[in-house]
């Protein structure tokens, strides 16, 4: 019976702990729902302006990127100055050689037409010789029969 008074009393001053705890909790919980902290709308612009301030810097960056990429594709081109120096060079070196090779030809024609305008001349000097001197025709193609 000592053992379960002794058990009595400790769970009374338990319970009186308990209860002394949970006023105090009630207390703090009723002192938090009265507590209000007040926000103050200078802190909330200050803040927001220093946000806003950032972002605007930030746009102000990416506007000056996107200009300076517009701008090189509009300066850009297709193919670079050196390769439409090579291809300049090339054309005017075709273009050269063209009309070399064409005035070759033409010089080579008329050569050729040259040396058939001889050669019939001196067929007809050749023939008007042999039509005034029959002997020495029939001659010389007895000598051109001896001679096959």
């Amino acid at each position: 019976m000592k053992k379960l008074d002794e058990i009595m009393e400790l769970m009374t001053d338990e319970m009186a702990d308990f209860k002394l705890a949970i006023l105090k909790l009630r207390k703090l919980s009723g002192e938090i729902g009265q507590m209000s902290i007040p926000i103050s709308t200078e802190a909330l612009e200050k803040n927001l302006n220093a946000f806003l301030e950032k972002q605007e810097e930030n746009d102000r960056l990416k506007d000056d990127m996107l200009r300076g990429i517009d701008q090189k594709l509009k300066n850009s081109r297709l193919m670079p100055n050196y390769m439409l120096l090579l291809f300049g060079i090339f054309g005017i070196l075709m273009l050269s050689l063209l009309g070399y090779f064409k005035s070759s030809a033409t010089k080579a024609e008329k050569e050729k037409f040259e040396m058939y305008q001889m050669m019939n001349s001196e067929s007809e000097l050749f023939e008007n010789y042999l039509s005034k001197n029959p002997e020495i025709k029939n001659e010389y193609y007895q000598w051109l029969e001896a001679n096959k």
